[in-house]
C-alpha cells in the first residue's frame, strides 16, 4: 500500500511539475505517434530528439522563461507552424508560444521599426532571406554561425544538420556567416493547364498558325503568343471564357514583390552569376569591385534599373495583363490574384508561386481531376530576350529565421529552440506534406514523395533537380530591403495606370533608389554602405558585355517551346532544362 501512495505521490509530482522529463516525454511520445508522421526518421530517434529539446528548455524554464512571442508572413506551412507545432512545442517543452501571422508587408515593417528602434517587438522572426543584405550591413541581427558556436551552443540541437538543409547559400552574407535558419521556401515559377495544352486540336491549331509547337515556353515571345492564342483564338473553354494570362496591378505593397522577385532578371536585366548577378543584381543596382560597396541603381551611374532591359519587362507586364488577363486583374492584389487559376479559366500564368500548391491541388476545384491529379503543371518560367546563359533563372522566396543581437538572451534562446523544433528532421516532413514548402534535402527525396510525386504538378521533381538553386531570393547588393523595396510598387503603379510611360516610371524608380542610396552613404553603415558614382552618360555603361545592357534591335526573337516530358527528364538527369 505504501509503495503504491509513493508511486502515485511521484506521478502527481511530476505532473505538478508540468512539463518535466515524466510529462514531456508522454507528451513528445503522444505526438510522434501520431500528427510527426511520416518523418525521415525513426519513431526512436525522434523521441531521442524531442528528450533533447525537454531537457534544453528545462534549463530556460529555470530563468523564468515560461512564453515567447514569434511572428510569421501568412501561407499555409506558418499556420500549420502557428496552429499545430506551436501547441507540440509547448505541450512537450513547457514553454508557450505566441505565433502572429501577418501579411508579409507588416512583417517587414516591424521588422524595420525594431531595427530602428533597437528593441525587438518580438522574440524570433520568420523573415525573407531578401534582407540578408540589410541585415550584414546594419549590424543588428545576430548571425547564427557566431550564437551556435558561442552563447547559444548549449541551445543548438546535435541532430540540426544544417548540411541538410537547401537554402543556406541564400542566408549566407559576404562575410560567409549564416545570419539566417531557412523556415520554408518556395520558388516563382510558370504554370499551366496541362490537360487543355494537351488537347489535338487546339495543338494543331497553334501550329498552323505559329509554326511551332503548342508546349512548355522557352522565352517571352511563346509565352505572348500562347497567351493571344487562347485570349483571342480559343475565347472559350467548357462554356466559360478562357484567359492566356493572369497577373496582379493594384497599387499595394505586393505589387512591389512582383518586380523585386526577379522579374527584371527574367527579361534578362542583370548581370551573369548565381545566386544574383555580379556586379550588377536584378534589381538593377551595381556594386564596386569588392563585390559588397553599392554604387548606383540608374544606368548613369553604371546601374541597370532603367536599362532597355528593365523597360522592357515594365513594358511587357503591363501590355500582357491588359491584353490577356481578366479585366479585373489589374485591380487585384497579390492575395486576391493567387487563387484566381484554380478556379479553371486561366491557360497559362508566367509569375506563379509554388506556395500556391497545397491549395491547387484540392479534390473538387475545376483545375483537379477525380484521382485528385491536377490538371496542371509547373514548370521553368520562360526567360526575355535580354537572359544569356548564366543569369539568374528566377526568385525563391525563403522564410527563415532571424534574431536581434541585443535581445534578451533567455527569450531569444527559446526562440532558437522553437525555430530549431519547427524545422527539425522530427516534423519537417510532415510540415513540407502540409505546406509543400522544403527545407531539407532529406524531405525532398523521401519515398513518400517518391510515391506521391504526380500529386504535385512537377514540383517534387523540380526540388529534386539543380534547378532548385537556379531560382534565387534577392541578393546582398540592396544595402537595405525594406526602404528600397517600397519604392518599387509606387512607381510600377503609375505604369500600370497609364500615368507615366514604362521608360518615366523606371527612369524615376533607378533616382529613388540611387537618393535612398545617397542618405544610407551619408547615414554610414557596419560593413559596405553605399557610395555612389558620379552621374555619366548612359551610354559609357551600356554595353553588349555586361550590364546595363544595349537596347536589342528585335526585342521578338521567334517563339521557341518545349515539350513537358522532355523538361521533366532534363530535371530527372540533373539538368537545369
Amino acid at each position: 500500500m505504501k509503495l503504491r501512495v509513493n508511486a502515485v505521490a511521484f506521478a502527481a509530482a511530476a505532473l505538478v511539475m508540468g512539463h518535466g522529463a515524466y510529462a514531456g516525454e508522454a507528451e513528445a511520445k503522444k505526438w510522434v505517434d501520431s500528427e510527426f508522421q511520416p518523418s525521415t526518421l525513426s519513431k526512436d530517434k525522434q523521441m531521442a530528439e524531442m528528450k533533447w529539446f525537454i531537457d534544453a528548455a528545462k534549463k530556460l524554464q529555470a530563468k523564468g522563461v515560461k512564453e515567447i512571442s514569434v511572428v510569421s508572413e501568412t501561407i499555409t506551412t506558418h499556420e500549420y507552424e502557428s496552429k499545430t507545432l506551436a501547441k507540440a512545442f509547448e505541450e512537450i517543452t513547457g514553454i508557450k508560444v505566441k505565433h502572429d501571422i501577418i501579411q508579409e508587408g507588416d512583417v517587414v515593417e516591424k521588422l524595420q521599426t525594431s531595427m530602428q528602434s533597437g528593441k525587438s517587438i518580438y522574440d524570433g522572426w520568420i523573415s525573407d532571406s531578401d534582407l540578408i543584405g540589410t541585415h550584414y550591413r546594419y549590424g543588428k541581427i545576430m548571425p547564427l554561425s557566431d550564437y551556435m558556436a558561442g552563447a547559444g551552443k548549449e541551445f543548438t540541437n546535435p541532430g540540426l544538420d544544417l548540411k541538410d538543409f537547401i537554402g543556406t547559400s541564400f542566408t549566407t552574407a559576404p562575410d560567409k556567416k549564416l545570419y539566417q535558419l531557412p523556415d520554408q521556401q518556395f520558388a516563382n515559377l510558370y504554370w499551366f493547364r496541362a490537360d487543355l495544352f494537351a488537347k489535338k486540336d487546339l495543338q494543331d491549331k497553334f501550329k498552323a498558325k505559329y509554326g511551332y509547337d503548342l508546349g512548355v515556353p522557352l522565352n517571352w515571345s511563346a509565352y505572348e503568343d500562347i497567351a493571344e492564342f487562347f485570349t483571342n483564338d480559343v475565347k472559350t473553354v467548357d462554356g466559360k471564357p478562357i484567359y492566356g494570362h493572369m497577373d496582379y496591378g493594384k497599387k499595394d505593397p505586393s505589387l512591389g514583390w512582383r518586380f523585386t522577385d526577379a522579374w527584371l532578371s527574367m527579361a534578362g536585366s542583370a548581370d551573369k552569376g548565381i545566386p544574383n548577378g555580379m556586379p550588377v543584381d536584378e534589381w538593377g543596382i551595381r556594386v564596386a569591385d569588392d563585390k559588397c560597396t553599392p554604387v548606383g541603381a540608374s544606368v548613369a551611374r553604371g546601374g541597370a534599373t532603367n536599362s532597355p532591359a528593365a523597360v522592357y519587362a515594365l513594358t511587357k507586364y503591363v501590355d500582357w495583363m491588359k491584353k490577356y488577363a481578366p479585366k479585373e486583374a489589374t485591380g487585384m492584389t497579390f492575395g486576391e490574384a493567387g487563387p484566381v487559376p484554380a478556379q479553371g479559366q486561366i491557360a497559362q500564368q508566367i509569375f506563379w508561386y509554388t506556395a500556391f500548391t497545397a491549395d491547387m491541388t484540392k479534390k473538387g476545384l475545376p483545375v483537379v481531376n477525380e484521382d485528385g491529379t491536377p490538371k496542371w503543371r509547373m514548370a521553368p518560367g520562360p526567360n526575355g530576350p535580354y537572359w544569356k546563359q548564366g543569369m539568374q533563372n528566377g526568385y525563391q522566396d525563403v522564410g527563415s529565421w532571424t534574431f536581434f543581437k541585443d535581445h534578451d538572451a533567455s527569450r531569444t534562446a527559446a526562440a532558437w529552440l522553437y525555430a530549431q523544433f519547427v524545422t527539425s528532421k522530427t516534423v519537417s516532413l510532415k510540415k513540407s506534406i502540409t505546406g509543400l514548402t522544403f527545407i531539407r534535402d532529406s524531405d525532398i527525396h523521401h519515398e513518400y514523395f517518391t510515391q506521391n510525386a504526380n500529386k504535385y504538378g512537377g514540383l517534387i521533381e523540380f526540388y529534386r533537380s539543380p534547378a532548385r538553386v537556379a531560382w534565387t531570393p534577392t541578393g546582398t547588393n540592396v544595402p537595405d530591403y525594406p526602404k528600397l523595396a517600397q519604392l518599387w510598387w509606387k512607381n510600377v503603379a503609375v505604369a500600370v495606370t497609364g500615368e507615366k510611360t514604362p521608360q518615366q516610371a523606371m527612369d524615376n524608380l533607378a533616382d529613388e533608389m540611387d537618393q535612398v542610396m545617397g542618405r544610407l552613404e551619408r547615414a554610414g553603415m557596419a560593413h559596405c554602405a553605399p557610395k555612389l558614382n558620379p552621374k555619366g552618360d548612359p551610354n559609357k555603361y551600356l554595353s553588349d558585355k555586361g550590364a546595363p545592357w544595349k537596347k536589342l534591335a528585335n526585342e521578338k526573337p521567334k517563339g521557341e517551346t518545349i515539350a513537358y516530358e522532355t523538361l521533366l527528364n532534363a530535371w530527372k538527369n540533373g539538368k537545369v532544362r
